[in-house]
């Protein structure tokens, strides 16, 4: 590795010298390419030339600097121009403590930055809701936090209130609308806790009914998963992960965010359980299909990256190998079923809902779809029977005077 860097690259002058090759060694093993290598040495002999000139030492490299330097080096290059394409360089820089670590930002609480953090640790803490929940909730708040960014808690009336929801009510489906109630009245409860407002006004924030009920599940015919598997990536490695990843969610009915938290600790072979944590943290071992086993070892062995030092087992193909995240999952899956022409609404999620149908389809009931599903409560896994026609026919009585 050495050699290749001292052959390849210019001298580096300035205070990073000294950087250069363990820099150039880190971004090898995490995997990057040659051409990125090239394009991240190329920005640590600029960074130090430029510090050289200005005579500024590491230690004096603060936030003030690295946005001087990024937003001088953005007029005179297009790669790597941003705070972002600058982490990797920083990260390593202050892992060796060469460059101090970035000032903390102070929030001023009450704050429309501090409302959202707050309140976005009072729906993981408290409530228990699953990261994909807690992030729609902040984004559905957030307009009406920041639209009190000049004034107080204190102003927020009924009226106020009302008037949020009805301004972008209109034109909305009705479900969309009642997600939005849910998480302004989720905010005004957590608000009124912490004595930030001075009345209850989530006791004014009523309901809205949706006329249509829930959405029905929709899962996928056999012929249609078969379409999704031949439409998942032709590249070697990823096609042997997202192969693995939808065999979780098809036949176990992971959701995107219980596939991607799996780490190695959690796959017992001998027993042949895999450990599933979901939503408030339930804890269930469940049982690991042979053949859906057989895919996470082809996996495992070919396709995972290596020497990452992650113990997730889902990583992402291209360095810096990172563990993949839920809306990752979702976003392969929406792509693999447009490919593989599947129309209809959902993409990760309804990989669940095939494995919850799968089980009625197949004589068994609620109780076991709710057991694959590993829901709470017998009414969660109630809108399947919905969807089980045939089931249904058998408890409908005909009309008088019809032949059944």
């Amino acid at each position: 590795m050495s050699g290749y860097y001292v052959g390849q690259y210019a001298p580096v002058r300035g205070p990073l010298a000294g950087m250069a090759e363990h820099f150039a060694e880190v971004l090898w093993d995490r995997g990057y390419s040659a051409r990125t290598v090239d394009s991240h040495m190329r920005m640590l002999r600029d960074l130090s030339g430029w510090l050289d000139d200005r005579e500024i030492a590491l230690s004096a490299v603060d936030d003030h600097v690295v946005e001087t330097y990024v937003s001088q080096r953005r007029a005179r290059t297009r790669t790597l121009r941003s705070l972002r394409g600058m982490a990797t360089l920083l990260g390593v820089l202050r892992d060796e403590g060469l460059v101090p670590s970035p000032s903390p930002k102070v929030v001023a609480e009450g704050s429309p930055t501090w409302v959202l953090a707050e309140f976005e640790e009072y729906l993981r803490q408290v409530r228990g809701l699953s990261d994909a929940t807690v992030a729609s909730y902040c984004s559905q708040v957030r307009p009406l936090v920041w639209s009190l960014a000049e004034g107080t808690w204190a102003s927020l009336t009924t009226e106020g209130v009302r008037a949020f929801i009805d301004e972008r009510a209109a034109g909305r489906p009705a479900r969309s609308v009642q997600v939005r109630i849910n998480a302004l009245r989720a905010l005004l409860r957590w608000l009124w806790s912490e004595r930030l407002i001075s009345a209850p006004l989530h006791e004014q924030v009523l309901s809205m009914y949706a006329p249509s009920g829930p959405p029905l599940p929709r899962g996928l015919s056999t012929s249609e998963v078969t379409a999704l598997y031949a439409a998942l990536s032709s590249a070697p490695a990823a096609r042997l992960r997202d192969t693995a990843l939808v065999a979780l969610m098809l036949r176990l009915g992971l959701r995107a965010g219980e596939a991607t938290s799996l780490t190695l600790e959690d796959l017992h072979w001998r027993t042949g359980t895999v450990t599933v944590t979901g939503k408030r943290g339930r804890i269930d071992e469940v049982p690991l299909p042979v053949d859906v086993g057989k895919t996470l070892v082809a996996y495992l062995r070919e396709g995972r990256p290596v020497g990452t030092g992650h113990r997730q087992v889902f990583l992402s193909i291209d360095a810096p190998h990172f563990p993949i995240k839920p809306t990752a999952v979702t976003t392969l899956v929406g792509h693999a079923m447009r490919k593989a022409g599947i129309a209809g609404p959902g993409a990760a999620h309804r990989l669940r809902h095939s494995a919850a149908m799968g089980v009625i389809a197949a004589g068994g009931g609620l109780v076991e779809a709710g057991q694959l599903l590993r829901h709470s409560s017998v009414s969660a896994t109630a809108i399947y029977a919905r969807a089980d026609i045939a089931g249904l026919a058998v408890l409908t009585r005909p009309w008088p005077g019809e032949k059944r």
